[in-house]
């Protein structure tokens, strides 16, 4: 969940590095750092812990020299706490060797003890300095930092993405991953590495992804692939499809408040070539429709808010489709002894494509003999090119660490895929899969709408709630999931109590948290869709009203029946009841948000979290 960045060429190192760390910080915020290799030959490093503001404070106060070869990493902390000893690069070959990391070495106790009873010190905590003093150990046996990678990588087991620089080769940057990413970016006379394209696109939007057990080495003229075992491969070039002023706030009081008003755009960008005069069509399944024609189960595999969106989408896809879907988190998928056959879809949801847990899952289902469809944000990512088919998202870069606009476009995704699966099995007809687009393509503006005329309103209550100890959520049907969300979205960036029930489920033991005062954000349901599930919530309101609970409803517009129960009642647009869930969670975004500013939290980086979470 590290963020790191390689450079070589002519420009000053420390400027592209701090520049892509910037961008990068959403991916570890616990501290960070950074090495060059000077013009005289000299490795300098310097590293803080904390945010990359404390960084950019020492090298104000004391630049690095100029170089065009450097390294740098912010670090969210796994082995080893946010300290500046344990903040990287970190040291090998007396040094000379500087390497950061992304990810976990789960034997380097063993390798650290090897080490230990051959005379090295550590003087960190963490697994890390185990890889540093073992390739600066084998540097010195090859004279090589490409075959020193090469003899030691093979050694390590876990999750990892390794940048390393030696002052022996100072035009070189070397690479290596294994289940975590890494990215080239391709310049002229100048090249880059990344975690993710974020990290040089301010320079180039010209991509490769590293795969699986692969080795680069770049230099300013050239980019070199190998295996593990040192064979060339060669990976497809991609292009970005965003610049850099898309991962810059453009004036935004934080990232998460520029990311919920892209909402729109989000929704829009995903339905942009896939539907044509009512019919859905998704370029990217062609050749799949025997497939979808003969499966007989879905799996949707995802974690955190990705694994809500795949509980709304379940609803839609089993109406439209026909086809039992069920959702399960990825932690759990393999090790629940799943059945799997060759009719089953599994289907992973990630925005970054990078989420180990679902990454892993993917990777068992396809062993398994599932046919696999991943739905992401990322171009490049692992999780696509494990994958049979993917369906992107194009929501472009989401740098707040709550997601809000690629939750809403992984809504969209599985929406678009559930009406192409319908038209492939030929469970709806035209005019009904018509029907449906045309509520798909109003929900941009109907967002807007909400962003327009709520947010004041939201963000009214929110500084009201301000010293709430706990905020319960309830939801039906494709509301229960959004209840969710709206709870996640607290805990994340409030910090407070916060939990989504089905209301349903709410007299089998949950009421009993109902006191007096006690806030409740309920999504009420259409009751144009379903005139009983609309009573039976507003009975539920109701029943906690009864108790002391103080309700805010949010509820269609021209829906008179909660007013009476209801304290606060926040208005969305009349949709078709599969797109409520659409609107119903922008309210709960900006509610956890601006809750977040009023006590005087950050945003943007909530406590003991990052963006992508590439360590299971």
């Amino acid at each position: 969940m590290c963020g790191i960045v390689g450079y070589v060429g002519q420009r000053d190192s420390s400027e592209v590095l701090v520049g892509g760390l910037t961008r990068l910080e959403y991916r570890g915020y616990d501290s960070a750092g950074v090495a060059v290799i000077a013009e005289d030959g000299t490795l300098a490093t310097a590293k803080k812990a904390g945010k990359l503001s404390a960084l950019t404070a020492v090298l104000d106060a004391a630049p690095l020299p100029r170089s065009g070869t450097g390294i740098g990493h912010t670090r969210w902390a796994t082995h080893g706490g946010p300290t500046d000893v344990n903040a990287h690069p970190h040291l090998g070959d007396n040094g000379r060797l500087a390497l950061i990391h992304n990810g976990i070495i789960e034997n380097f106790h063993a390798l650290k003890t090897e080490l230990i009873e051959e005379g090295y010190a550590f003087l960190s905590e963490t697994d890390t300095e185990v890889a540093a003093i073992l390739i600066g150990k084998a540097y010195r046996e090859t004279g090589s930092l490409t075959a020193a990678f090469r003899q030691v990588v093979s050694r390590l087991e876990g999750a990892f993405t390794l940048l390393a620089v030696h002052a022996d080769e100072p035009d070189v940057v070397v690479g290596a991953r294994r289940n975590s990413p890494l990215v080239i970016g391709l310049g002229e006379g100048e090249n880059f590495l990344g975690s993710d394209v974020a990290a040089f696109v301010a320079y180039t939007r010209r991509a490769l992804a590293v795969g699986q057990d692969q080795i680069v080495t770049i230099t300013p003229s050239s980019v070199e692939i190998t295996d593990f075992e040192g064979n060339p491969v060669e990976n497809a070039e991609f292009d970005v499809q965003w610049d850099a002023s898309a991962a810059e706030k453009g004036g935004w009081s934080s990232f998460m408040a520029k990311e919920i008003n892209e909402e729109p755009e989000a929704v829009l960008n995903t339905t942009l070539g896939r539907v044509h005069e009512g019919v859905v069509d998704i370029d990217e399944l062609a050749g799949l429709d025997e497939l979808f024609a003969r499966i007989d189960r879905i799996v949707v595999v995802a974690s955190g808010t990705a694994a809500y969106a795949g509980q709304v989408g379940k609803y839609a896809v089993e109406r439209w489709a026909r086809v039992p879907v069920e959702v399960q988190l990825s932690h759990e998928f393999r090790y629940s002894d799943p059945i799997i056959t060759p009719e089953t879809l599994v289907v992973s949801i990630s925005q970054s494509g990078e989420t180990m847990d679902t990454l892993l899952a993917v990777k068992y289902a396809a062993e398994h003999g599932a046919k696999t469809l991943s739905i992401c944000n990322t171009q490049g990512a692992t999780i696509p090119r494990e994958s049979d088919a993917v369906v992107y998202t194009h929501a472009g870069p989401e740098v707040a660490v709550a997601s809000t606009k690629a939750f809403v476009a992984q809504i969209t995704a599985l929406y678009l895929f559930g009406l192409h699966l319908a038209r492939v099995r030929g469970t709806l007809d035209a005019d009904a899969i018509a029907a449906q687009t045309e509520e798909l393509l109003a929900v941009p503006a109907k967002i807007r709408q909400i962003l327009e005329t709520e947010t004041a309103e939201v963000a009214r209550l929110a500084h009201w709630m301000a010293d709430s100890r706990a905020i319960l959520f309830l939801g039906r049907h494709v509301g229960y999931p959004i209840a969710l969300e709206g709870a996640l979205k607290l805990k994340e960036l409030a910090y407070i109590h916060a939990e989504g029930f089905a209301a349903g489920e709410l007299k089998h033991g949950p009421i009993a948290l109902i006191e007096p005062g006690q806030p409740v954000f309920v999504v009420v349901p259409s009751p144009r869709g379903s005139e009983t599930m609309h009573s039976k919530v507003v009975s539920n309101i109701q029943e906690i009203r009864a108790r002391g609970a103080r309700v805010i409803a949010i509820a269609e517009t021209g829906d008179v029946a909660v007013l009476p129960f209801a304290d606060e009642v926040i208005r969305i647009p009349l949709a078709a009841p599969f797109f409520e869930p659409l609107l119903a969670v922008i309210p709960l975004q900006v509610f956890a948000m601006e809750l977040s500013s009023a006590k005087g939290l950050d945003v943007d980086q909530p406590r003991n979290l990052a963006k992508s979470v590439t360590v299971e």
